[in-house]
């Protein structure tokens, strides 16, 4: 049976023959041709050395443009000798001085430099005063060894109050002696108090105005940039008189005049509105609290500044 699948006729037989001998002759040949024809490797030194020369040779037209404008530039100006560098040559001469007193000219004969001695003027100007030769050095722009070279010069003399300095000692004391009313104070009268500068003398009013009034002095730490630390500081100077506060009248007010409070969103003011036209006048707080849109501690914040009359 295999010979049915393995039988080829004469001509195949002599054309597998011919294929044998062919593949045995290449076999052969690739293997002896190498002895009679041996291969000389070479590594390409020589051409790449003369790829490198040929690069060196070449020269771009805007080279040769660049070295003929040189040329004719040092011909023409070669009679003229270069001048040499500009250097500002500084003087300034080390005497004794005393930095609460002396003048700006004198900070420049020093060696200051002219916006330094501006500093100094302008930090004199609003009250500072150099206690120790250790504070000049904190001057802002004063470089290390500038003050290492002035340090021996430096004689602070002590500093005698005057009329002017005894006035601001005694306004200062008045300051601590001071209590404001937060609901009747303004933005003049506020900043009295150490701690309270302009900024937050404009916050308390606007706090003031917007929500009727302060019924406590806890509610500073919701006015923007005073931190705990700083209500700390105020807090005793400051009192609240409540019966100066404004307060709403729920019973009559529009949606918007309730929403309009800080402590009144939409929902809430909604919310009382409905409550009212469906009961009618409202007695007391106590009708708010089933209502699903407030909460105890909501309820206690907004009572204050509510009426039922």
């Amino acid at each position: 049976m295999w010979k049915d699948y393995f039988y080829f006729s004469r001509g195949q037989r002599i054309g597998i023959i011919v294929l044998i001998v062919l593949i045995v002759i290449a076999l052969t040949a690739n293997y002896t041709l190498k002895y009679f024809f041996p291969v000389t490797e070479k590594d390409g030194t020589a051409f790449l050395t003369e790829v490198a020369a040929f690069k060196k040779s070449l020269v771009s037209r805007d080279s040769i443009l660049k070295e003929q404008r040189k040329r004719q530039y040092e011909e023409r100006y070669k009679k003229y000798k270069p001048f040499p560098p500009y250097q500002k040559k500084i003087t300034y001469s080390l005497f004794a001085f005393d930095p609460n007193l002396a003048d700006s000219a004198t900070f420049v004969r020093l060696g200051l430099k002219p916006f330094m001695a501006s500093n100094i003027l302008k930090y004199r100007s609003k009250g500072g005063w150099f206690k120790t030769t250790a504070d000049f050095g904190k001057v802002y722009g004063l470089a290390p060894e500038k003050y290492c070279e002035l340090e021996p010069y430096i004689a602070i003399h002590e500093k005698k109050l005057t009329k002017t300095d005894s006035l601001y000692i005694k306004q200062k004391e008045l300051k601590k002696e001071l209590i404001v009313e937060l609901n009747s104070a303004d933005t003049t009268l506020l900043m009295q108090v150490i701690g309270i500068g302009r900024g937050y003398a404009k916050g308390i009013v606007r706090f003031r105005q917007q929500t009727g009034g302060f019924v406590s002095v806890n509610q500073l730490s919701e006015i923007y940039g005073i931190s705990p630390e700083s209500l700390e500081k105020i807090r005793p100077f400051c009192k609240v008189n409540a019966e100066l506060v404004r307060k709403i009248k729920i019973n009559v007010v529009s949606v918007e005049r309730l929403k309009s409070h800080p402590y009144l969103n939409f929902y809430q003011s909604r919310a009382i509105y409905e409550l009212r036209r469906k009961k009618g006048k409202l007695k007391n707080i106590n009708e708010l609290k089933n209502l699903p849109e407030f909460t105890p501690d909501g309820l206690a914040k907004i009572e204050p500044y509510l009426s039922f009359e």
